[in-house]
């Protein structure tokens, strides 16, 4: 089991370099920005939840994809504490152009699988991601 996962580790790897390489992004940054595209004007809370990422390494990704101009982030006009974020429009021409996070090779052998087997593939994903999950120390 352990080869497996070090192999989707590799394989990961290796295709985040190959999407930084073709659009100048890593994976957990088009992630965040395919899903400001898909949930429109976002706040962090939200946009954390939707990605699966902590809410303080999706505030490092914004960052980054505001100083380089693909999302804007504005305080909300009814609760100045509430931040949202959209995308800009060179944010929106990167989305549109931009490859499947994961490769469009496995994008497409996964979508030919039948739907029973995708659904029981994402299920042991999902299992085997819980069991790595660091366990929360008692009290």
């Amino acid at each position: 089991m352990e080869k497996a996962i070090r192999r989707i580790v590799r394989a990961n790897d290796v295709q985040s370099k190959a999407l930084a390489k073709a659009i100048g992004l890593t994976a957990p940054q088009l992630v965040v920005l395919n899903a400001v595209a898909a949930l429109g004007e976002v706040t962090t809370t939200v946009l954390s939840a939707h990605v699966d990422l902590s809410a303080a390494t999706v505030v490092t990704v914004l960052d980054n994809l505001e100083a380089r101009g693909m999302v804007q982030r504005y305080r909300s006009n009814h609760d100045r504490r509430v931040v949202h974020t959209r995308l800009t429009p060179a944010g929106e021409t990167v989305v549109k152009r931009a490859p499947e996070p994961l490769g469009d090779g496995f994008a497409g052998r996964f979508s030919a699988l039948h739907p029973a087997q995708r659904h029981h593939l994402i299920e042991t994903l999902n299992a085997v991601a819980n069991l790595m999950a660091p366990i929360a120390p008692p009290g």
